[in-house]
């Protein structure tokens, strides 16, 4: 999941931290037989964005008669954040813990802070998912601190009654085909936009999008040597200029990605397109409920990329690393994944899923029957990861921060541009 951030969802929120509470028998780290002990079990899991799990947590406490299970929830970068405090003093951290693709690098650079899964039963579930989603979740000692949730697969959503009464079409297949560049997009939203619907922008503002055209890149933030390449890979200047593009042709609505406003404006058509990693139809559909039927879903330009996914880690402070592996393993197990997916719109990161009729088959009532199973099977086979190193995450909100400082008429593109760099080299 994600950003936005999870995710994006990031998720993302992004999004939206959870933590999740379960309580273990007796004291100490749990010999315990989950399935036979009477003692309660108390657990902790933190999450963000909506990972789709409450059906689950009640699913598995029928399972397993001693667990209770308790949430909360947080915004995603305070989640991160906090995380990271709570592993650096030493108290705090949860049972489980969730952390977004621009995250992990963080937290895998700090193996000693996680129990291994692979002393928990890792190798016998390695073979559930890609080769590269597994690596993201793990060390380079070989520590594999996380299991895989979700993964942010691209696409477009769009509002397909605001598109008719602009005079485009509304049929996700010839939507597709007027934007096959980014470029194409700008163009299309220009047209959007000469038709003056009140109150409407075509895109919501700086931050999906430039997240979006960076996602598709081969390298992003860092390269594969754990450098920091903002200054020096094209990919990351051509997706600040194409969304500056964006901004200055008039096509945002300007609202801040995860505020209040971006919340209503999905309800209410503020905007008419919002790039939609697969977690993404999760939040359209909790905050746009009366909404169903106007949302659509066409392919992305540019093709492919990601944005977002999400790892379950075990923090060495969790009492009983045993039953917080247990329920990690089973929150991520396919089964659970294509539940989650048909809930709310998550993609699973497990590969025996993307062949599977219970994920290609499916459609969302929501998003106009939409084939998302479809389309976003087809986006996860041909996208190629990025590596994400230790400040990704901070590095993109400095980028993001600086888009939104050109949006509100604070800089011109090249000062703010030249402040990011600044700031990005403070960060590290």
């Amino acid at each position: 999941m994600r950003v936005a951030h999870r995710r994006a969802a990031t998720c993302a929120a992004m999004a939206i931290a959870g933590a999740l509470i379960v309580t273990t028998a007796a004291c100490g780290g749990g010999d315990s037989n989950s399935a036979t002990s009477n003692a309660k079990i108390k657990l902790t899991i933190g999450t963000f964005g909506d990972f789709g799990y409450k059906p689950l947590y009640a699913e598995y406490q029928q399972l397993h008669q001693n667990i209770e299970i308790v949430e909360r929830i947080t915004k995603t970068e305070d989640h991160h954040k906090n995380l990271a405090a709570r592993l650096a003093t030493n108290t705090g951290a949860a049972d489980i813990e969730a952390i977004e693709e621009g995250w992990a690098g963080t937290f895998t650079a700090q193996p000693a802070k996680f129990h291994n899964f692979m002393d928990h039963g890792g190798a016998a579930i390695k073979s559930r998912w890609p080769e590269w989603k597994w690596q993201t979740g793990s060390a380079a000692d070989g520590t594999v601190i996380g299991v895989g949730t979700d993964v942010g697969g691209m696409a477009m959503c769009y509002r397909k009654d605001l598109f008719e009464k602009a005079g485009l079409p509304g049929d996700r297949d010839a939507v597709s085909k007027l934007w096959p560049t980014w470029e194409e997009y700008i163009a299309t939203g220009k047209r959007f936009q000469a038709a003056k619907l009140p109150n409407t922008h075509f895109f919501d503002g700086p931050t999906v999008m430039y997240r979006s055209v960076l996602g598709q890149a081969d390298v992003g933030i860092y390269d594969k040597s754990n450098t920091v390449v903002v200054e020096t890979n094209p990919a990351v200047k051509r997706a600040w200029d194409l969304t500056i593009q964006a901004i200055q042709a008039g096509l945002s609505a300007k609202i801040a990605a995860w505020s209040t406003d971006w919340n209503a404006g999905m309800a209410k058509g503020t905007f008419a397109t919002l790039a939609c990693p697969s977690w993404m139809m999760a939040y359209i559909q909790q905050q746009a409920k009366d909404a169903s039927g106007k949302w659509d879903i066409a392919a992305i330009p540019g093709g492919g990329g990601n944005w977002g996914g999400s790892w379950l880690t075990l923090p060495k402070q969790g009492k009983h690393a045993k039953e917080a592996a247990e329920l990690a393993k089973w929150l991520t197990a396919p089964e659970q994944q294509a539940k989650v997916f048909r809930a709310i719109g998550n993609f699973p990161s497990t590969i025996s899923l993307y062949d599977d009729p219970v994920i290609k088959d499916f459609t969302n009532p929501f998003f106009n029957n939409a084939p998302v199973g479809q389309i976003f099977s087809n986006s996860v086979k041909v996208l190629v990861p990025q590596y994400q190193g230790p400040k990704a995450g901070d590095i993109n909100t400095a980028i993001q921060n600086g888009l939104t400082r050109v949006e509100q008429g604070k800089q011109t593109p090249d000062q703010s541009w030249q402040q990011v760099l600044k700031d990005v080299k403070a960060l590290l």
